[in-house]
């Protein structure tokens, strides 16, 4: 399937998958790639608590991370209601992370595809004028995944970061 949504035949890829894409949702794409190279230990085993635990990170970090401060993204929205999202996230979502990072480096002690998702997210507080001082292991756990240099190497490659 190439980008006008057409197979090789030229049949219409929409009739056959309406959503348009083999896999979607961040969280299922983040467990597909983690599985193709276990070695990396991105995902714990399937079938295993630890599994289910990050399966847990994954689709919070989707609601209620990724949908609260996505929506800011969208231009209709009243400066009213963002400074309302705003002050929600900070008293529900943040506030969550903030506990659960206490004492540890990562979601879940090493990194994991978690990780690399709520930076993604927690990233986005810097175009929307989030202040995050207030949560301090929130600010430790950003300069800590912030430095690991596959990281570094996908925000150069996104423009999020300038080349060395």
């Amino acid at each position: 399937v190439d980008r006008s949504k057409k197979t090789s035949s030229g049949e219409d890829y929409l009739t056959i998958n309406v959503k348009g894409a083999v896999l979607t949702e961040a969280a299922i794409i983040q467990q597909y790639i983690a599985d193709q190279v276990p070695a990396k230990k991105l995902a714990p085993a399937a079938g295993t608590p630890e599994r289910y635990r990050l399966q847990e990170w994954l689709n919070y970090i989707a609601s209620e991370m990724h949908k609260g401060i996505g929506q800011l993204f969208n231009p209709a929205m009243p400066d009213e209601y963002k400074e309302a999202v705003k002050k929600g996230l900070a008293a529900r979502q943040f506030a969550h992370v903030e506990k659960s990072l206490a004492g540890r480096d990562y979601l879940m002690g090493d990194f994991t595809i978690a990780d690399g998702y709520l930076f993604t997210v927690l990233n986005w507080t810097n175009f929307h004028k989030i202040d995050l001082s207030a949560f301090p292991n929130i600010t430790a756990y950003m300069k800590r995944v912030a430095a690991r240099p596959a990281v570094q190497a996908a925000m150069t490659a996104e423009g999020l970061l300038k080349a060395a």
